[in-house]
């Protein structure tokens, strides 16, 4: 663990009805993180109300994937997430979104995301760094085009207003962005995921994806693309040291 995030709290934001994968993600934002486990604190909004006091004492929040859940649909909980992010962004709090939650950021703060299963992206999948990603604090060491893991048939299709775009892939753009002049990251791929558990996350979230895994031979075909993604294995880290503990 690097010395200097050793004393920090991280929210963890997860939308999940499955306990399993519920806990399989926590796993993955510690290890990605290289953090302690009493450093990360879980809050599931499916089961709580989501309230501004979970606040308190927290250095940073990430928001996780929710493999039954879209951003584009309008449950119970969800106002409560947008105002939430809304504050995180007013407050400058810094804040990292990946997959579900790089959507919940743009929704909320005035982008759009829609259901495009004609994009959907699955498996291991190349991304392509933008100019503007040379010169971000995060992304300026990364090479100009790595490998990803990915699980989604929603995007983001608009970004919202102050949305610096880092990266691309060969389908779609806004891989990843930041708000300008804000600690606020969000990025489409997963960046928790190394290639065992993104098979774990196929096989448990299949049947949410037949349009795009209609039969055996699609969904092997996805399953031996899987690659171990070591460029993005410290990318969480890397916002906790850059953006909250040396900020």
């Amino acid at each position: 663990m690097s010395p200097s995030i050793e004393h920090l709290k991280v929210l963890l934001i997860q939308a999940r009805s499955s306990q399993d994968i519920e806990h399989q993600e926590q796993a993955c934002f510690l290890e990605r993180c290289r953090i302690d486990p009493p450093q990360l604190i879980p809050f599931n909004i499916t089961r709580s109300p989501l309230t501004n006091a979970l606040l308190a004492g927290m250095d940073a929040v990430m928001i996780g994937g929710a493999g039954e859940y879209s951003a584009t649909q309008n449950y119970p909980w969800m106002p409560a997430l947008l105002d939430f992010v809304r504050l995180l962004y007013e407050r400058s709090i810094p804040t990292f979104g990946s997959c579900w939650g790089h959507q919940i950021i743009a929704r909320a703060l005035g982008g759009e995301v829609i259901y495009d299963t004609a994009r959907a992206e699955l498996g291991c999948h190349p991304v392509q760094l933008t100019e503007a990603a040379h010169d971000d604090p995060l992304f300026q060491s990364f090479p100009d085009r790595f490998l990803v893991n990915m699980g989604h048939h929603d995007r983001v299709s608009v970004p919202p207003p102050g949305a610096i775009e880092l990266a691309v892939s060969e389908s779609q753009g806004f891989q990843a962005f930041r708000m300008a002049g804000k600690p606020m990251y969000g990025t489409q791929f997963h960046s928790e995921l190394d290639a065992h558990r993104e098979r774990d996350r196929l096989i448990r979230y299949r049947s949410y994806y037949v349009r795009e895994l209609p039969d055996e031979t699609a969904f092997q075909a996805v399953m031996n693309n899987l690659a171990d993604t070591t460029d993005v294995d410290h990318l969480l880290n890397d916002f906790l040291v850059k953006c909250v503990a040396q900020s």
